[in-house]
């Protein structure tokens, strides 16, 4: 079973700290589909019923869940957001590698976040202390943020155009699997000190990403972790997926990911209806600045300004 029996409950979630309880009714979205006519089941408790009737259930919130996350991604390509879900298990380096991944990529780069935790904005305010605009959402019992919850997200984040959103999500890699939030990409993020068989045991994620960032190399001197085999599990699962290394602490292969994220953002600013407006830059001077970043890192031993 998934979020209908994990233990998600109804009215759990907040909005840097405001009560957002899943009634469809008193807010207005960007949506354009009617769904803020419909009763919103996604985090609704359900007990008592029968298998049958639970699978449609399941059914039901998937297919709920999507149809915000198509309103999602049609804004997101309409405005020349550039939107990357992260997704990994607790303890894996998600925020620290975000934060690192920011300071290094060139000011000129809108960059926004989405944070997404059970409690706290501990990851929250570490993450405004880089200077970039953010919004924290706590999912209370929740195990993963769901496509409305994003769609009320961007409108209090007031997203400007041609912006490179990271939603960064709950720590779990069952749920987040199946939530369509929109985004462009789904990256998992996996740390060398989790074992490298991660992938086989939590196949659904490692299928629904378009990356792997294998994150904490520094450490490998002092782990049993085989990276090669990881990354033949990984592509087992999902022979298209990209795989980085990297190390958040010293700005280790932060270059390649950082070219990366650029060129999605470029292929999303240029996929806008309208192509006239839009950021343009200098791909050398880009390309400079993102090794310079990288160095910066490297530099600081991971220790943020």
């Amino acid at each position: 079973m998934m979020c209908t029996t994990c233990g998600c409950g109804d009215g759990e979630v907040t909005i840097e700290g405001r009560d957002h309880s899943h009634n469809l009714q008193h807010h207005e979205h960007h949506h354009s589909n009617g769904l803020d006519s419909m009763a919103d089941p996604v985090h609704r408790q359900v007990t008592g019923i029968s298998r049958a009737r639970m699978v449609k259930v399941e059914q039901d919130i998937l297919t709920l869940n999507n149809a915000y996350a198509g309103d999602n991604r049609r804004y997101f390509a309409q405005h020349g957001d550039f939107a990357v879900n992260l997704v990994s298990s607790p303890g894996s380096g998600k925020t620290t590698l975000l934060t690192e991944t920011i300071l290094a990529l060139p000011r000129l780069i809108n960059t926004a976040v989405i944070e997404g935790d059970q409690q706290t904005s501990r990851d929250a305010e570490r993450i405004r202390d880089t200077g970039v605009p953010t919004l924290q959402i706590n999912t209370g019992k929740g195990c993963h943020l769901d496509a409305h919850m994003i769609s009320h997200a961007i409108e209090h984040l007031g997203l400007t155009d041609d912006t490179l959103c990271f939603i960064e999500n709950v720590g779990n890699l069952v749920c987040p699997a199946a939530f369509d939030l929109g985004e462009a990409h789904k990256v998992a993020i996996l740390s060398v000190t989790e074992g490298e068989d991660k992938p086989l045991k939590y196949p659904d994620m490692f299928h629904a990403a378009d990356v792997m960032l294998l994150n904490k190399i520094d450490l490998l001197p002092y782990v049993d972790f085989d990276v090669d085999r990881c990354v033949e599990y990984a592509r087992r699962v999902n022979p298209d997926i990209q795989v980085f290394e990297v190390s958040a602490t010293r700005g280790e292969g932060l270059g390649d990911w950082l070219a990366w994220l650029q060129r999605g953002l470029q292929k999303t600013i240029a996929g806008k209806p309208s192509t006239a407006a839009g950021l343009t830059w200098n791909d050398n001077e880009l390309e400079t600045d993102m090794v310079a970043g990288a160095a910066e890192v490297n530099a600081r031993g991971g220790e943020r300004p």
